[in-house]
């Protein structure tokens, strides 16, 4: 977690107030995950003890900060692998800037007067981006779907792995993980098409990332794809917790129905 932060401004052009900046917020990265997988009781993370969830919610971000880096770092030594990465994504870029896309709200983001060179940058990171989101959300369907995760390896622990979700309150626990499921999809759906607008407006009002600049834009990448991909794996990840607590349930009522038949 560490190095994913701190990836950006050390391998790219940075002055030492951003290198200070990222080493901070990378300790401060790492010892958070350190402490919440190595204390006895949860706190935050979700599904700690139901790999793989969370490493591919962290690979997903790492892979695609580091072929971000890497086209970006192309730009000034190219390199053979640099050059199939900007080639990659600039043509899944482009293939995917139509009309009311997130790419073509994302580039409205640019600030006005950007030339070609950063639309097509943009375009780079884009594509990229939503490639390894697209990868890594339908490595994580095909576990859940044919793996049987989490249940395959064991046991799953309720309190363990979702700490923030009381189940004693708030009605039903099926109903409830079943709504917040369906939450957490519809906005990781929705916040490809939010994220743009609202960084846009940003960007007007001069509170915004300069998107001309490479790790502004890199982040801002990897947050516009990847938290709306983390949502969607967390709402799979929920119905399928739902399905599990429901099946358990059938089986518990037909097993006394049984038991209230031999005894009869």
């Amino acid at each position: 977690m560490s190095t994913l932060v701190a990836v950006p401004a050390l391998f790219l052009p940075s002055d030492a107030d951003t290198v200070e900046i990222a080493v901070l917020f990378s300790v401060f990265a790492g010892l958070l995950v350190f402490f919440e997988y190595n204390s006895d009781y949860p706190s935050l993370l979700d599904f700690r003890n139901a790999p793989p969830f969370n490493r591919i919610r962290f690979a997903g971000p790492f892979l695609t900060m580091f072929l971000l880096v890497v086209t970006t770092h192309g730009e000034q030594a190219p390199s053979g692998f640099s050059d199939v990465c900007r080639l990659v994504g600039l043509n899944l870029g482009l293939t995917l800037d139509f009309p009311f896309s997130p790419v073509r709200l994302l580039a409205f983001a640019q600030p006005q007067g950007a030339d070609l060179v950063d639309h097509l940058r943009l375009m780079t990171h884009a594509g990229l981006a939503i490639l390894v989101s697209l990868v890594f959300l339908a490595v994580f369907v095909l576990m859940v779907r044919v793996l049987n995760w989490p249940v395959r390896q064991g046991a799953f622990n309720f309190w363990v792995n979702l700490p923030l979700f009381d189940p004693t309150t708030g009605g039903d626990v099926i109903r409830r993980l079943k709504r917040d499921s369906h939450f957490n999809l519809a906005l990781g759906v929705a916040l490809p098409f939010l994220i743009p607008p609202i960084l846009e407006a940003a960007v007007a009002m001069g509170l915004g990332p300069d998107l001309a600049e490479p790790q502004p834009l890199i982040w801002t990448v990897c947050i516009w794809a990847f938290v709306p991909t983390g949502l969607i794996m967390r709402g799979v990840a929920l119905a399928r917790i739902a399905d599990l607590i429901a099946d358990k349930r059938r089986r518990a009522y037909a097993e006394a129905e049984d038991v209230d038949m031999q005894i009869v």
